[in-house]
């Protein structure tokens, strides 16, 4: 049984991973960790582990074999730092940081420290994303995609997400980081990146992290496409589709579809999957990631492009001219 810690019992810890770890057979929770003290006190009865509001004792206290650190992205850097003094793999929370220097430099610390890191990419581990390459080999010649990925938050300037300084950004590197993998992981790092950004949906409140972003990029090969990305637009939708010569691949969570050219399906799949699903199964896959017998899909190098794409919207924003992110890396 391998022992486990978490750092952050926000949403995401509780509603996903604290529940995964106590589904697995082959891990064992033994500490949880948040500078809300009153959480922990709630966290540690309700999971009988070790608590604490320091995350720095937590590895000092206790001998742990991964962590999952679902923190604000500004901390993240000193949790990864504290795991691989200790030796402690690391499940972290996307991003894997909050500007592409910093993610060179944890690459670096967790290659000389001998950890695993693992950036939490669910939809790496879903039969309907993958079934997205398959499927887009049988609609002849790709030249469009459009995806979008929108939920509402009634007020940005709320929390440690509005503030740019805490969050590395807003909705392109928070929200967007999905389906930045997503686009690297079907097409690769784009030649060309433009964006548009706003904090204007709520002027009545002051933050500085942007509520919705307009992200097109293309590739020399003749593929472009956009991403709407939004943390103010509802309701919530994550689809991307991709149109070719002779078809279209329409994906979305839990179904993906081929059409013909005028809308027609041809084809469908989808996934009910029952909850802890998702979750655990990102958990078993990290525990063999740790024991040698699973390569890592979302590891510290692989996502050095994610952040060279985000680098590339925020200063294609700035300049209003367009990026090669490549020439980031």
């Amino acid at each position: 049984m391998l022992r486990a810690g978490v750092v952050g019992l926000g949403r995401q810890a509780i509603n996903d991973h604290l529940p995964a770890l106590a589904a697995s057979s082959t891990v064992d929770l033994v500490a949880v960790c948040d500078e809300n003290a009153t959480v922990v006190s709630e966290q540690r009865a309700l999971r009988q582990a070790a608590g604490y509001v320091d995350f720095r004792e937590m590895f000092e206290g206790e001998n742990l074999d991964f962590v999952v650190v679902c923190v604000p992205h500004d901390v993240g850097r000193s949790v990864i730092e504290s795991a691989a003094e200790h030796g402690v793999h690391v499940l972290k929370e996307k991003p894997f940081a909050t500007d592409l220097l910093e993610a060179v430099e944890l690459a670096q610390l967790c290659r000389e420290s001998g950890i695993h890191l693992m950036v939490t990419l669910q939809r790496r581990f879903n039969p309907i994303y993958n079934s997205f390459p398959q499927l887009a080999d049988q609609i002849g010649t790709p030249f469009l995609v459009d995806a979008r990925y929108t939920l509402h938050v009634d007020d940005p300037s709320e929390g440690w997400r509005g503030v740019t300084a805490q969050a590395g950004g807003g909705c392109i590197i928070d929200l967007g980081y999905h389906l930045i993998d997503l686009i690297l992981w079907y097409f690769g790092l784009p030649d060309r990146v433009s964006a548009d950004i706003s904090v204007n949906a709520r002027p009545d409140r002051c933050y500085d992290a942007e509520d919705t972003a307009l992200v097109h990029f293309s590739y020399d090969n003749g593929l472009y496409g956009s991403l709407l990305l939004s943390r103010f637009i509802g309701p919530k939708t994550e689809e991307i589709r991709l149109v070719g010569s002779e078809g279209i691949v329409h994906l979305e969570r839990g179904c993906i579809r081929r059409l013909s050219n005028d809308g027609e399906v041809i084809e469908s799949l989808r996934r009910e999957q029952a909850w802890p699903s998702a979750a655990a199964c990102q958990i078993d896959y990290f525990r063999r990631v740790i024991d040698g017998t699973r390569p890592n899909l979302s590891g510290p190098e692989d996502n050095l492009p994610h952040l060279a794409f985000v680098a590339a919207c925020y200063e294609a924003a700035r300049t209003r001219t367009p990026i090669d992110p490549q020439e980031l890396l």
